[in-house]
């Protein structure tokens, strides 16, 4: 029997692919690139952390309405509009004159990235069918890892060779060459009935996550008595608790938070949120250890090998893993893996000032094999804890869980960074903070994950 896709059949595969690919590698690209951004543009520390955390924020506040948008508008036109809005973010972050105006490009860049992030494996699951659909889903799987693995590298070689500018419009002709095949190959679909989107809940929830990143960032400069800091605090409460009432009284909600109620579910979403803190948030701060003249002064595509080391095992492990060990139990895929990112970290954290770019390469091995374990099993394990009509909700409130942990992270770990970094030479005492907060972070989530999810009973 054949088990390959056409060659007329995966012009539609590769549409979703390429979207798929560029949204993925700038969640991590910018970080290589961000000593060179901060230094020509004056940008500060705290412009820094938002420069990640803005589109980090984007794709989790609009991913779960953009995708309810483009069930019922139509999922090859929010993905087309989509894609036209991210390459022109992408434009105006490459032509940015300041920090202020790229931090805005930034977030409507995440704008774009929710929406085609929303779209992606909906259009590849409207377009496929039987073996084939199997095929294309471990494709788009595949392009996932891929772009994890090359965005240091590829953030380097631009930043070193061209520009760091050249890291935002390098998507350009990616997003055109992905619009054109998209309107020639990929045909519509809508999800039939159904009521309008949340606007409300995705207005409170935004305003919910977006001011409880502020306050965290702000605490960092000026400490958590400060009015800039418990005034977004607060505000983060109150649009939490308006987003609760607002989703338990809806027909129609973002999130049914009657899921929660089911130990399991609640333990796999905060596990996803935390394995992003634990994994990820710290690299950021590593970048600039490698790469500024307190540190070690490496250049980008240097800094962007050294950090290749976890994205590159994590795919041959997620790969190996799929193929040697079919039957791995998601709690044993997620909590293990979560134990071993927080190892990783651990190992990481034991820097000096003799310390090379090596003495990360075991940690963050040990980081890899853990993400490679637990990120594939994240959304089947959601959506296997769900009734089926909510599966699609399961796991778009896994990706959202995931950029939002990865935002409050960055904005949590860069308190610990800020208050370690005292004088000359304490960038290794700084980072190592960093990485202990990641080890527990990462503990405390394969913990609770393995208490809320029960062992598989054998037959």
């Amino acid at each position: 029997m054949n088990t390959t896709l056409t060659r007329t059949s995966w012009w539609p595969l590769a549409a979703a692919c390429l979207g798929a690919f560029m949204l993925l590698v700038d969640v991590t690209i910018v970080m290589v690139a961000l000593p060179g951004i901060t230094a020509d543009l004056k940008m500060s520390f705290t412009d820094a952390q938002w420069l990640l955390d803005g589109y980090a924020l984007a794709l989790a506040a609009l991913l779960l309405a953009a995708g309810s948008v483009a069930d019922h508008a139509g999922r090859r036109k929010v993905y087309l509009i989509a894609l036209g809005v991210f390459a022109l973010a992408s434009l105006a972050c490459g032509l940015a004159p300041t920090g202020g105006l790229l931090l805005a490009a930034r977030v409507l860049q995440g704008a774009g990235g929710a929406a085609m992030m929303a779209t992606t494996l909906a259009l590849i699951s409207a377009t496929y069918h039987g073996r084939e659909r199997g095929i294309a889903f471990g494709v788009w799987g595949g392009v996932n890892g891929a772009a994890a693995a090359l965005a240091p590298v590829l953030g380097g070689l631009l930043t070193e060779h061209l520009h760091w500018r050249a890291v935002f419009l390098v998507n350009l002709p990616i997003s055109l060459a992905a619009a054109w095949m998209t309107w020639r190959a990929v045909g519509e679909s809508r999800l039939p009935g159904g009521g309008r989107p949340d606007v409300v809940g995705m207005g409170t929830f935004t305003l919910a996550a977006g001011a409880l990143t502020y306050g965290l960032i702000e605490a960092g400069p000026h400490g958590w008595t400060s009015a800039r800091t418990l005034a977004p605090l607060a505000v983060a409460v109150l649009a939490f608790a308006a987003f609760v009432l607002v989703e338990s009284r809806s027909a129609h909600p973002m999130v049914d938070l009657r899921l929660f109620a089911d130990k399991a579910f609640s333990g796999i979403m905060a596990g996803a949120g935390l394995l992003m803190p634990a994994a990820f948030a710290c690299l950021a701060f590593t970048s600039l250890w490698l790469q500024q003249a307190g540190g070690l002064g490496l250049g980008p595509v240097q800094a962007g090998l050294a950090l290749t080391p976890m994205a590159g095992t994590s795919l041959v492990v997620s790969v190996a893993i799929a193929r040697l060990l079919p039957r791995l139990t998601a709690r044993a895929a997620v909590g293990g893996g979560l134990l071993l990112i927080a190892a990783g970290a651990l190992l990481q954290g034991m820097l000096d000032e003799h310390s090379t770019w090596t003495a990360l390469a075991p940690g963050l091995v040990v980081t890899g094999i853990g993400v490679g374990l637990a990120i594939p099993a994240l959304s089947s394990a959601a959506m296997a804890h769900v009734p089926p009509h909510r599966a699609g909700m399961a796991a778009g409130a896994v990706n959202t869980v995931r950029q939002l942990g990865y935002a409050l992270g960055v904005a949590a770990f860069g308190i610990l960074f800020q208050d370690g970094m005292t004088g000359p030479g304490s960038f290794p005492a700084a980072l190592n903070a960093v990485y202990l907060a990641a080890a527990v972070t990462g503990l405390l989530a394969g913990l609770l994950v393995l208490a809320a999810v029960r062992p598989a009973r054998s037959a």
